[in-house]
C-alpha cells in the first residue's frame, strides 16, 4: 500500500464536490488502497478549514456529516511524529509541514491541488513527488 499525504485542499475538495478526482483520492484511503500519514499540524489545518461555514455554504453534507467523513478519514491514517524540521525549504511557510510529514511518514508522494507551491523548494527529497489528484489517480 502507498503511503501518501493528503493536503486540505484536496479533502476540502472531495468535500464540496460531487465527484471528481480529489473524492476519488480520499475513496481509496478510505477504501485502504492509500495509506494517508497523519500529524498534528495537518489535523490543526483539517479541523481549522473545516470550521469554515462559509466555506461549506453550498457542500452537500452538513457539518455533522463532515465530521463523520473526516472521523473516518483519521480511523484510515497513519498518525506520525515529526521529530525533525526540514526549514527553511518552502517560499510558503505554511506548507512546510506537509514536506516534514511525508519525509517522516516515508510516504512517496503528497497529493495537492497546489503542485506550484512546492516547485522551488530549496532541499530535493528523491523518494518523494508531488502530484495531484487527476495525476495520481491516472498512476
Amino acid at each position: 500500500m502507498r503511503t501518501i499525504v493528503v493536503d486540505t485542499d484536496v479533502f476540502v475538495a472531495a468535500l464540496l464536490g460531487p465527484g471528481g478526482s480529489s473524492r476519488e483520492v480520499v475513496r481509496r484511503c478510505l477504501n485502504k488502497q492509500y495509506l494517508p500519514a497523519m500529524g498534528s499540524a495537518l489535523l490543526s489545518e483539517y479541523e481549522a478549514v473545516m470550521a469554515r461555514e462559509r466555506l461549506f455554504a453550498k457542500c452537500p453534507l452538513n457539518a455533522v456529516d463532515r465530521a463523520a467523513v473526516l472521523d473516518a478519514f483519521m480511523k484510515v491514517c497513519c498518525w506520525t511524529r515529526i521529530y525533525f524540521s526540514w526549514r527553511p525549504n518552502l517560499r510558503d511557510e505554511s506548507d512546510n509541514h506537509l514536506i516534514e510529514l511525508a519525509v517522516a511518514a516515508g510516504a512517496e508522494l503528497i497529493c495537492t491541488r497546489n503542485v506550484r507551491d512546492f516547485a522551488k523548494s530549496e532541499l530535493r527529497f528523491t523518494h518523494l513527488r508531488v502530484l495531484r489528484p487527476e495525476a495520481l489517480i491516472r498512476e
